[in-house]
């Protein structure tokens, strides 16, 4: 099972670059870049919630479960 972070699509289809979210939000590009490319193992939702105000989208917009083929 992998939950896929959708982050950089919902940056394209707002038209916002990764450093501009970060500010709005108020988490360093290090983290916002390595919440986009998947290597974190958890995320606030405080922080998740900022992300949604700002790209005005919901979680399942940023967030896509996978079940593993068994």
């Amino acid at each position: 099972m992998a939950i896929i972070i959708r982050l950089d699509v919902m940056l394209a289809l707002r038209k916002m670059k990764s450093k501009d979210l970060a500010a709005r939000v108020g988490v360093s590009e290090q983290n916002l870049s390595l919440l986009k490319s998947g290597k974190v193992r958890g995320v606030r939702f405080e922080t998740l919630a900022a992300i949604c105000r700002e790209l005005d989208c919901q979680p399942g917009d940023l967030l896509e479960f996978v079940a593993d083929d068994l």
